[in-house]
């Protein structure tokens, strides 16, 4: 199984790190493009825009945000991009807490198949 792991996007870049895609809708605030050090952006993967809203990144919500979230996942034809790269992948997300966001609920899909 190839490894994928998760990292805030503030954080410094590491050689370890592979192919790092950044999985949130919106750019993070603050950063540049330099010190992001992104190989891509997929937009198209994060949480809709709706279900960004309702979460808010309230802990509460979370067992249900994932629910809603991994419905979003099927049949969207841009989490094929992320299945197709080859070798360690670093999903980048900008939430404050490395626990309950979007990057860990796609990075558990990722990894059942």
């Amino acid at each position: 199984m190839r490894s994928v792991v998760i990292k805030r996007v503030y954080d410094k870049p590491a050689e370890t790190d592979g192919t790092r895609i950044l999985v949130d809708r919106l750019w993070p605030r603050g950063l540049s493009k330099r010190k992001a050090a992104l190989d891509g952006w997929n937009k198209e993967v994060a949480p809709s825009p709706a279900l960004r809203k309702w979460f808010g990144h309230k802990p509460e919500r979370f067992a249900e945000f994932r629910t809603r979230y991994r419905a979003e996942l099927k049949g969207n034809p841009a989490l094929q991009d992320l299945r197709a790269v080859k070798g360690k992948l670093t999903l980048l997300y900008g939430a404050k807490d490395p626990k309950i966001n979007q990057a860990v609920v796609l990075a558990a899909v990722l990894k059942r198949r």
